[in-house]
């Protein structure tokens, strides 16, 4: 699997209904896109506590070729059109788990943290532990991955919520969910 996500900030003043109606209109273009396990549309506002709007969709894909389908594609040249051309983070997955996915999510939240200079492989197993642990135990938890990003040597935890999450972290980034496509989310393995 592979995450990746790309942010749009937006003014301060900025009227964020405009998000909203853009995602209502254009969002369930990826209910059916090939090779997308999931993509979570995303927004922090100022006028909730954030600490800046931004327009912030998260994607899981199964594999690359999807991923240059969306790129290359319609649906990528939309948004650069509209918001000119964003960097896009991208991670390769360790793990991903489904939870409750009785009720959609309404909360999303990503986590970086630095990776030190330690064993890879205990560090993925720890990472794995953690994951299914989540999953198991954290309440409205609906889906959730980890993925590093090895350019940076960070880890990249992320999660999909039915009610509100646990207190962040300082190192933690909570979104609202305008909507969610889950077209292979199937093929996520349950947790």
């Amino acid at each position: 699997m592979i995450a990746k996500q790309y942010t749009v900030k937006l003014p301060a003043d900025y009227d964020m209904g405009i998000i909203r109606r853009r995602v209502q209109a254009r969002g369930q273009a990826f209910d059916c896109f090939s090779g997308l396990a999931f993509k979570a549309f995303l927004i922090t506002e100022l006028s909730s506590g954030q600490t800046a709007n931004r327009y912030a969709p998260f994607y899981l894909w199964h594999d690359a070729a999807a991923i240059n389908e969306f790129i290359y594609g319609e649906g990528f040249a939309g948004v650069a059109g509209s918001f000119g051309r964003p960097l896009i983070e991208h991670w390769i997955g360790l793990d991903q788990r489904l939870g409750d996915i009785s009720q959609l999510p309404r909360h999303a939240t990503r986590e970086d943290l630095l990776i030190p200079d330690t064993d890879l492989a205990a560090l993925r197993d720890h990472e794995r532990d953690r994951l299914a642990t989540l999953i198991q135990q954290a309440p409205g938890v609906y889906a959730a991955t980890v993925a590093l990003d090895p350019y940076r040597w960070q880890l990249m935890r992320f999660a999909l919520w039915n009610r509100t999450p646990p207190p962040s972290a300082a190192d933690q980034t909570t979104y609202d969910v305008l909507h969610l496509s889950t077209p292979a989310l199937h093929q996520v393995k349950p947790g």
